[in-house]
């Protein structure tokens, strides 16, 4: 959801990030901006109204662009939607892929109106094109694909191109100038458009499909150059028909030492292809194992956290009924308390003997029930321990809470024989059974008092004796 755009809600072309924090193509702020005076976020009215502020307001001096996400965007891992291409890639060579896909339709640049796939725009434009026409310069004849045949003896490709200019410079037909940003064979239906670099890039990589479009060119350019050879006649020297003649013969033999130039270069491309789809299979299988490395570290910190935890709670346990309560802090955890982020607080667990009950404390320092707001609320719990079935129910030991004073002179110290019939001391059947004990343990006013030395450097300490 992060890389959609907050307007058109397609993947994000130039991110700008606003000041409320939602992200626009670069193109879809200019027109909301334009298009809308006092133009709001719609994202934050989506959200929130309520939280529409100044922020919310757009404007494109008040957004910035956002590299990381642009960058995060063009390393995304996608594959071309159309059907029958088998292209995968990242984001940021997508649109490059999309300007050579052999798949997509394209609107045939002789304006008949027909859209093509561009691996068959070649053959359209010999079969099918109406508007498919050269007209010769000098003798003006209009010729259509579907009014010659071209002789099948010579493989048409590419280099006829340097037959025709350095052979029959006379006689070539004239095309449009070339567009500085265009592909060097846009004058023979190539629609790429680029940078230099994505120029070169572009023709090294669509070798195919400009040979395909130069074939149908050439056609042309043969069966024009036979119209007029023709209608010209007998006013042709014999000596320069059987130049020509040679020539052609010539130009024959050089087009089929290139052409096997030409399949072994494909058979070459082939064996790169075949190398790369196993070197993904290859990086596909390494991802898959790297993988499961992770999940297996995961595992293994998980481990490492419970030893953790098992180690700290056996250096913390008491196994004597008596339990030492250091708790830090006092002055932020009340404040915790009070504000209700954390109104309570557990201890570490204890036993009443080596293979006695598992119990811990639970205290709030706001207070609870009767005590809420007035006093500190100390309570005992009765957990569920691993030798529960041997020890006998329900729980009726004497439970005493003293709160130390740290210059040894008044504890306060308050102590309950447990209720047999509450459900709070009888057997646990979850984790900890409900707390109980004194609501209103120490007056709050008493906990912060000068007097008495119950906290001192941010510091108290509870204790609890289990007769």
């Amino acid at each position: 959801q992060k890389y959609l755009c907050s307007n058109c809600n397609n993947i994000l072309k130039k991110a700008l990030q606003t000041l409320c924090g939602h992200r626009y193509c670069s193109a879809c702020l200019s027109w909301i901006v334009r298009n809308n005076k006092n133009a709001v976020c719609r994202k934050c009215k989506e959200e929130d109204p309520s939280t529409v502020s100044e922020e919310s307001l757009l404007a494109e001096e008040r957004a910035f662009g956002d590299a990381a996400i642009n960058k995060e965007i063009s390393e995304l891992r996608i594959h071309c939607g159309i059907l029958g291409c088998s292209w995968s890639g990242t984001m940021k060579n997508f649109e490059e892929h999309q300007s050579l896909c052999e798949y997509a339709l394209i609107p045939c640049h002789t304006g008949c109106g027909h859209m093509v796939m561009r691996r068959k725009l070649a053959d359209h434009l010999e079969n099918g094109c109406v508007n498919n026409v050269m007209v010769c310069q000098k003798c003006k004849q209009s010729l259509s694909s579907s009014k010659y045949q071209v002789n099948k003896r010579i493989p048409f490709n590419w280099y006829l191109i340097i037959f025709f200019t350095f052979f029959f410079p006379q006689q070539n037909h004239s095309t449009p100038l070339l567009n500085k940003d265009g592909c060097r064979f846009s004058e023979v239906g190539c629609s790429f458009r680029g940078s230099k670099e994505k120029r070169k890039e572009h023709e090294k990589a669509a070798v195919g499909a400009h040979m395909l479009l130069l074939l149908q060119h050439v056609k042309q350019l043969k069966a024009s150059l036979c119209g007029a050879a023709k209608a010209a006649g007998s006013s042709i020297p014999q000596s320069d028909l059987n130049s020509n003649e040679n020539k052609l013969h010539v130009f024959e033999n050089i087009v089929a030492v290139l052409n096997k130039e030409v399949e072994t270069s494909n058979l070459e491309i082939s064996a790169f292809r075949r190398q790369s789809e196993l070197d993904q299979n290859m990086i596909r299988s390494l991802e898959l194992k790297i993988a499961d490395l992770h999940r297996c570290l995961t595992q293994k910190d998980a481990g490492l956290s419970s030893l953790h935890k098992s180690l700290v709670f056996s250096e913390q346990a008491s196994y004597d009924g008596v339990f030492l309560w250091r708790i830090t802090e006092v002055g932020r955890k009340l404040q915790d308390s009070v504000s209700g982020r954390a109104v309570s607080l557990y201890s570490p667990a204890f036993y009443t003997a080596k293979y006695g009950y598992k119990v811990c404390l639970r205290v709030y320092l706001n207070g609870d029930g009767t005590g809420k707001g007035t006093h500190v609320s100390l309570f005992f719990v009765v957990m569920k321990g691993d030798y529960d079935a041997l020890l006998p129910w329900p729980f009726r030991h004497k439970v005493t809470f003293m709160l130390l004073d740290q210059n040894n002179r008044e504890h306060i110290i308050d102590a309950f024989r447990p209720d047999l019939t509450s459900a709070s001391f009888q057997r646990p059947v979850n984790d900890m059974n409900v707390a109980s004990g004194c609501p209103m343990f120490l007056p709050l006013s008493k906990l912060q008092s000068p007097k008495h030395a119950y906290v001192r450097e941010d510091t108290l300490f509870l204790k609890c004796i289990i007769e």
